[in-house]
């Protein structure tokens, strides 16, 4: 990029600046029919330019709470869930528990519509009483059914080791991935961001059903996963702490269709990005995890003090965290989990002993990782329901 180009985009931004609301096509483009903000929309210097526009409107904790509340009508408008749907019951189909070292695991599958199915594990601390923390964990795209995310060695460790500490987690599968593959859903459907938005909504009630703690809720997950945790949060205030891992990011705004592939950025008179999405946390406890081989590699120059600058806000800059994993690649990986545990015992009032060794090691021995089939929710014994929804198309909305 040029200097007279970035001194256009600079004035560009400006002239719009006086409205947080202000109307803006692509920085550097034609006017487009679209309205979709895909991959990397903008380069890593527009996104930064925006970020440094929009701050100057919002300098008091009250200007940002306007600017939030536009930023959540946006989602679930252009997520077609501006009316959301009435929730009916969830009928669980709860599989055996599985009974191992300081947890249980239990398939699980329930309904979010009629018919239309989540499907997922229940991972839950050995001798559980009470009201216990509760942490929904999604994963991100994986190209290999094999290798899918809460399959996958380092998720099932992760979703061990926070019920070890204490929690209750719902590790649940995206719209069209995992075994509801095999019965005819797809991933890669224009409805899957409002499927899985509504999706995570439910499984907030799910968990509540099963007894967590209503006021200490926290959410994780990594890339699209990470996309879904900082998505949910926005526009569900019952998750209290979040821990979105690699994913948040001035220019990129997520590649797959469940993060991009309806207009929840941008519309004729607005736009926004993924860093003020994952602001509207604020003021409740978020720590942004980020690498130096992926699109959050500026994440301690650029989106972190952005956040911190809206936590400042409301007085609270100590509650959103930023740890930078410089020679990381993106996932989930033991180092990342190092850094999401302490935040999460810290803010849910877990047992970080339970997961952590004294010297930051983790404890992970333990755990016994399950082959996938294990995992399905569906089997002989507890088979795909005859009122199932067997593909996208067939989801009725009321």
């Amino acid at each position: 990029m040029n200097t007279p180009k970035i001194t256009l985009l600079i004035i560009y931004f400006q002239l719009f600046s006086f409205n947080p609301g202000f109307s803006q096509n692509q920085p550097n483009k034609e006017s487009s029919d679209t309205m979709l903000c895909v991959g990397k929309y903008w380069t890593e210097e527009e996104g930064k330019i925006f970020l440094d526009s929009v701050r100057k409107t919002y300098t008091t904790a009250e200007a940002w709470k306007n600017r939030a509340s536009q930023i959540r009508k946006q989602i679930l408008k252009g997520a077609g869930l501006e009316k959301l749907p009435k929730k009916g019951p969830l009928n669980p189909i709860m599989g055996e528990k599985r009974v191992f070292d300081g947890y249980q695991v239990q398939n699980v599958a329930f309904e979010s519509l009629p018919g239309v199915y989540v499907t997922g594990s229940l991972y839950t601390p050995a001798n559980a009483k009470g009201k216990i923390p509760g942490i929904l964990s999604v994963e991100g795209h994986w190209p290999k059914p094999e290798d899918y995310g809460r399959y996958r060695n380092e998720a099932q460790k992760r979703h061990a080791s926070m019920a070890r500490m204490g929690a209750i987690v719902w590790s649940y599968d995206m719209v069209g991935y995992g075994q509801l593959v095999d019965y005819g859903w797809e991933h890669k459907h224009p409805d899957a961001l409002k499927l899985q938005l509504w999706n995570s909504i439910r499984s907030v009630d799910f968990l509540l059903s099963m007894g967590a703690d209503p006021k200490r809720i926290g959410m994780t997950g990594p890339s699209g996963g990470g996309t879904q945790t900082f998505l949910l949060t926005a526009v569900d205030d019952r998750i209290a702490v979040s821990v979105p891992v690699v994913m948040v990011s001035a220019y990129f705004f997520g590649g797959c269709i469940c993060e991009s592939g309806m207009p929840i950025h941008k519309s004729k008179n607005f736009q926004t990005n993924n860093v003020e999405i994952a602001a509207v946390a604020a003021p409740r406890p978020m720590l942004l995890v980020s690498d130096g081989n992926d699109w959050t590699k500026n994440n301690p120059e650029v989106e972190y003090p952005h956040l911190k600058y809206i936590y400042n806000l409301f007085n609270k800059p100590g509650a959103v965290e930023n740890v930078h994993l410089p020679n990381d690649l993106h996932g989930y990986d033991d180092n990342k989990r190092k850094a999401a545990y302490p935040f999460l015992a810290k803010h849910l009032g877990l047992d970080l002993t339970k997961a952590m060794n004294n010297d930051g090691t983790l404890k992970e021995d333990m755990i016994v990782i399950e082959n996938q089939k294990t995992l399905y929710s569906f089997n002989e014994k507890h088979p795909f329901p005859k009122n199932g929804v067997r593909n996208n198309n067939n989801v009725v909305w009321k």
